[in-house]
């Protein structure tokens, strides 16, 4: 399920399928944040961010680590700027040097129009994969400048003698080496951190694409920890989601396995048994698929094909199943290369043309109505109508589920306010008109939705640095300028200087390592694949690292997923160039 769609028809078919006995329902944050979600659950008993939009008006530093919202978040980038015009300060942690992360322009004021505006105070740029080291080296040098708050961590964390004894073991030689930066500039950051009154950490899929991906996002909480910097105002953890109901078609169920809570109400509600054997994640679905054993798939929007790793083994997969379904706004590579032996796409309406209201859940955990609008063109169906045919011609109408009353949204909306915990508004939300936030997600009280009310620290190993060997570098996949998830817009990419999208951006010591030229096609081999004629272009990145742009290169990338999370690993992949 996409997180294009919207709650009702995230609820309404994670309902038919549950209904018809499956648990393979999957939602498309186990391919981007699912791994910030486990690894925030594991601190602090939710998912989500701790902060409002709010909080950035009152903290003081902000952390941008692994993501570019100068592509992908543009009013973040106000946020950031107002953040600086009033004495705060931006590090940045990446790899590699964005542009719009060092200077930007907001079109809606005029002063940063005419002038740009400064975005970092400090931009460090460590190895691909160096981020538990890096992260665990400020913290060391926050203790070593007695800079924790250890009246918070005593009060309302747990394992902190263990997580501040495993942290001082640490060594500044394994430190620097597996980070890739300097111990001077950690402490630097250190230093930055430790005069701050209000933290706010961000970050995107630069920490979540790996295969320790919860372990990046646990050492994040563990910093923030540290300082008391949760469960009050202006500071916190902040997970930069893209689509705009990623969060909310998690909240619906869409996922293996259901919360306990709506498991028991959904059962009740609708007087139902539901399905209680284990569900196949995203990566083991698309796994079964090409052992043959998947006979028939749903997709609610999205490029299953196009957003998964090794993408001759996804076509291998989706071909090998009888029927896929696609319901959707727009064609996409994944309806050519991903066919099935029957293929049917059904279009539907997209959500501002919907004839009934909708809702989506935002990154801050709001909940807003949109009214729809006029069809574009004739043909289109709406979601929820779909479904809720489908639903009754397959399983009848027996008095058990009034399909043809869950067609009205209204409906749905108080079916869903008496079911998911936290959405009890959404039951009035067609009378008030009146947007809501979710219940205990936003952490202003240090007591936290953990069993005990306190978060809870974890001691995270420094992972192995790959890419060591001689003509070896360390990958990740990117996204341009002018591209949305797996869309692209057009081949420029107006903020790295690439004109075309078969590049490979490295540095300037690599290229002269490896013997290579600007603009020189090469091969470039991983263990999952091989793409000939790239082109190689010179980009500010660390030393022993490259890019490329998703999805083209995802033949490259491995189907080895976070163990936790099962989020695949499009970050630090081992390939050779030549």
């Amino acid at each position: 399920f996409s997180g294009r769609s919207s709650n009702e028809a995230g609820f309404l078919l994670q309902l038919f399928a549950r209904l018809y006995g499956t648990n393979n329902i999957n939602n498309c944050s186990y391919y981007c944040h699912q791994a910030s979600g486990v690894g925030l659950n594991s601190a602090i008993g939710s998912g989500t961010a701790t902060v409002l939009l709010e909080d950035l008006e009152r903290c003081d530093l902000l952390f941008v680590i692994g993501a570019n919202p100068a592509s992908n978040h543009p009013r973040f980038m106000k946020s950031i700027i107002e953040l600086r015009r009033r004495g705060g300060r931006v590090i940045v942690i990446n790899p590699l040097r964005e542009l719009g992360l060092v200077r930007f322009k907001v079109p809606s004021d005029f002063r940063s129009l005419l002038f740009g505006s400064t975005i970092s105070d400090l931009y460090v740029q460590p190895h691909i994969g160096g981020d538990i080291a890096l992260l665990s080296g400020v913290a060391k040098a926050v203790l070593q400048s007695a800079g924790a708050d250890e009246d918070f961590v005593r009060a309302h964390t747990e394992d902190w003698e263990a997580y501040s004894n495993f942290v001082s073991s640490l060594g500044w030689d394994d430190i620097a080496r597996n980070s890739g930066v300097e111990r001077d500039a950690i402490e630097r950051i250190a230093d930055y951190y430790v005069k701050s009154k209000n933290t706010i950490f961000s970050w995107a899929m630069g920490l979540t694409h790996h295969e320790h991906g919860v372990e990046n996002v646990q050492s994040l909480a563990n910093l923030a920890m540290m300082r008391g910097m949760l469960g009050r105002p202006g500071c916190g953890l902040l997970p930069l989601r893209g689509h705009s109901n990623v969060q909310g078609i998690g909240s619906m169920g869409v996922a293996p396995s259901l919360k306990q809570a709506v498991y028991e109400r959904i059962e009740s509600e609708f007087g139902v048994s539901l399905p209680s054997t284990p569900g196949l994640d995203t990566l083991e679905s698309m796994k079964r698929a090409h052992e043959g054993h998947i006979k028939f798939a749903w997709c609610l929007g999205g490029n299953l094909y196009g957003s998964n790793p090794d993408s001759i083994f996804a076509s291998e997969a989706l071909n090998a199943v009888d029927t896929m379904v696609y319901m959707s706004t727009t064609l996409n590579t994944g309806h050519a290369w991903a066919a099935g032996s029957e293929t049917i796409v059904l279009p539907v309406l997209a959500r501002d043309e919907e004839p009934q209201p909708t809702t989506q859940e935002s990154m801050f955990n709001f909940v807003r109505l949109s009214d729809g609008g006029p069809p574009r063109h004739g043909g289109p169906r709406a979601e929820v109508d779909i479904i809720a045919s489908v639903a009754e011609s397959v399983l009848g109408d027996d008095g058990i589920i009034n399909w043809r009353e869950l067609r009205r949204h209204r409906s749905l909306r108080s079916a869903i306010g008496r079911i998911v915990p936290g959405y009890e508004a959404i039951g009035r939300i067609d009378d008030t008109k009146q947007e809501f936030q979710i219940g205990g997600r936003t952490f202003h009280e240090p007591l936290f939705a953990t069993p005990t009310g306190k978060a809870r620290f974890h001691c995270v190993p420094l992972p192995p640095l790959k890419g060591t060997g001689e003509n070896s570098l360390r990958l990740m996949t990117v996204r341009s300028e002018g591209q949305f998830n797996t869309v692209v817009y057009e081949e420029e990419d107006i903020y790295r200087g690439q004109d075309r999208r078969n590049v490979i951006m490295m540095s300037k010591i690599d290229i002269e390592r490896l013997r290579l030229n600007v603009d020189e096609p090469v091969t470039v081999k991983s263990d999952a694949g091989i793409m000939n004629g790239v082109i190689v272009r010179m980009i500010d990145i660390t030393p022993g690292n490259a890019a490329m742009y998703y999805p083209e290169a995802n033949v490259l990338v491995p189907k080895i997923a976070d163990a936790r999370s099962k989020t695949p690993a499009f970050k630090n992949i081992e390939i050779v160039v030549n």
